[in-house]
Parts: structure tokens; sequence; C-alpha cells
């Protein structure tokens, strides 16, 4: 009896842990689409992965991707975008982000995205930090 109360347990556990790795593929997923979209400048596919919140502060695809051009240079232009650690809590997901921008300069992004009543994931923010510097 023992042994199948365990063996329900671990499966329960295993479970658990495919589907939060699921999730931050999903997300790993959402983030490389919306850089991809940004190498092609297509600001549509780009602000589409953007969350409500983000949406409700750039309304228009045109005045996010203005933003991301003037605010996020490294993420808009880079030479390597590799992604790092990530963590889940609860339906939220943080994934961070090594960035080689254009000019070669080092940086770290920390991508947050939540998990929206349809089930997929969109962006709610990006923190960008000059590699080596503290928070």
């Amino acid at each position: 009896m023992r042994i199948a109360v365990l063996l329900v347990a671990l499966n329960v556990v295993f479970s658990s842990l495919s589907a939060r790795a699921d999730d931050v593929a999903t997300a790993q997923s959402v983030i490389r689409a919306q850089e991809q979209a940004l190498i092609r400048d297509d600001a549509a596919t780009a602000y589409s992965y953007a969350a409500p919140a983000v949406k409700q502060i750039f309304p228009a695809p045109d005045i996010f991707m203005s933003m991301v051009q003037n605010g996020y240079a490294p993420v808009y232009r880079h030479k390597s975008f590799e992604f790092g650690d990530s963590k889940t809590e609860g339906s939220a997901i943080a994934q961070r982000v090594h960035i080689i921008d254009a000019n070669g300069e080092a940086w770290e992004a920390l991508y947050t995205l939540e998990q929206q009543s349809d089930g997929s994931y969109k962006i709610t923010g990006c923190s960008l930090l000059k590699a080596g510097q503290a928070v």
C-alpha cells in the first residue's frame, strides 16, 4: 500500500514538473516569436504578444514599436539573444535572457509573462540591465 501511495505521489510531482517545463517552453516560444517579429520590424506581430495591461499603456502597434526602439535597443537589435534561468509562480513566469547588443555589450533582460484566460501566455514586462550592474 505504501508503495502505491508513493508511486501516485511521484507521478503527481513529475507531472507537475512536466507541466511547468511545458509552460516555460511555451513562454520562451512567445518571447522568441516577439524577438523575431522585432527583427523583421513587424510591429503588429510583436505587439500581439503583449499583455492587455501593456496594450493599455501603448494602445497601438506603432506606439509599442517606437517604445521598444527607443527604450529597449538591445532587445530590438542584437547579436545574440539566449535564454537563461526561469521561475514560475502560479500563472506567472519570469524568464532571464542574456543579450549581446549590436555594439557587443552584454545585457540581462528579465521578461515576465502571465497566462491569459484563454491559456496563452502574454508578455507583461521586460526589465533591461547592463550586465554586471547591481539591481
